[in-house]
């Protein structure tokens, strides 16, 4: 199999979220970081104009989304799973949770509290892609006694998962929802000056940090984005036509559909005749003069797929 290309720069904490997964699962995968905000010359011929962190390639296969990435980690590579002890299906129900009103409160408290101190563009592209065109970090800012209170309440159910002497949220060995719930808790204790007195109050959820930590991201070496644009022009996709007869919207193999996450952050739509749909992902054709053709993946839950 080609190698496992992950499209990342370090201080993402969605990056974070994978990077977790990938240390999990012990797996070895090339690393090519890419700039925080656009324009990302050598990250768009891949992806179709989308721009978000984390894209991982393998081959002329893309997946975008943290979502679709972790989903098919668990499908190439099922052990070690994912699901330790049971859980299959009901931890994706958590990653709507920690991906959607968790993680709004954790971004609005990090971007608030360090409102006085960042670069005006990144604010502008950060505010507008988490929060949508009528963002308002100021107003975050002065939210913040609010934000912390609803922080604190939902960090304490995780704290009290892992009181009762688990190592990990499903038991002694971690799995999706370790990945899920730590990279909030990563972002929290290093982008707020005040994260590291703030989680002391959490005893247990601490010293489950502490080994989620110790697992690491994999066997991980560098790439350079050259060097993965040839891979891609090089390969083929390995994804097969697929359909699904009880898609709700008929979209079907070969018709055209544009792809756009739910919340409304600035993304250019993505655009392709569709290769395979499911009730997970979708998956759609891309030519590109420097990659010729590639099969981009994206999940069906929090993005819009519009025929035509």
């Amino acid at each position: 199999m080609a190698d496992i290309i992950l499209h990342h720069y370090p201080q993402s904490p969605v990056t974070e979220k994978v990077r977790i997964g990938l240390g999990i699962k012990g797996l070895a995968w090339r690393s090519v970081e890419v700039p925080r905000i656009p324009p990302k010359p050598d990250l768009m011929p891949l992806t179709g104009g989308y721009r978000r962190a984390p894209v991982m390639q393998i081959g002329a296969d893309i997946y975008c989304d943290s979502q679709c990435i972790l989903r098919e980690l668990q499908h190439r590579f099922p052990e070690p799973t994912f699901y330790p002890g049971g859980g299959d299906g009901m931890v994706w129900g958590i990653s709507r949770w920690t991906d959607g009103e968790l993680m709004d409160h954790v971004v609005g408290l990090v971007l608030g509290a360090a409102l006085d101190n960042l670069p005006p563009d990144f604010a502008a592209d950060r505010g507008r892609l988490y929060f949508g065109p009528n963002f308002d970090l100021a107003a975050k800012k002065a939210d913040l006694p609010h934000i912390l209170a609803q922080i604190r309440a939902q960090l304490g159910w995780m704290d009290q998962r892992l009181a009762g002497g688990r190592s990990f949220m499903l038991g002694d060995n971690p799995g999706l929802p370790d990945a899920l719930a730590y990279y909030l808790v990563w972002f929290i204790r290093g982008r707020w000056e005040s994260g590291p007195e703030f989680l002391s109050q959490f005893p247990a959820l601490v010293a489950w940090e502490e080994r989620v930590t110790a697992i690491g991201h994999g066997d991980v070496s560098d790439m350079s984005a050259e060097e993965a644009l040839a891979i891609a022009a090089a390969a083929e996709t390995e994804t097969a036509e697929q359909a699904d007869p009880y898609d709700p919207q008929g979209i079907e193999p070969g018709m055209m559909v544009s792809v756009v996450p739910d919340v409304d952050g600035g993304d250019p739509p993505v655009s392709g005749p569709v290769r395979a749909v499911s009730r997970e992902t979708i998956a759609i054709v891309h030519e590109n003069a420097r990659v010729g053709q590639v099969c981009i993946h994206f999940p069906r839950a929090g993005y819009r797929v519009t025929p035509g």
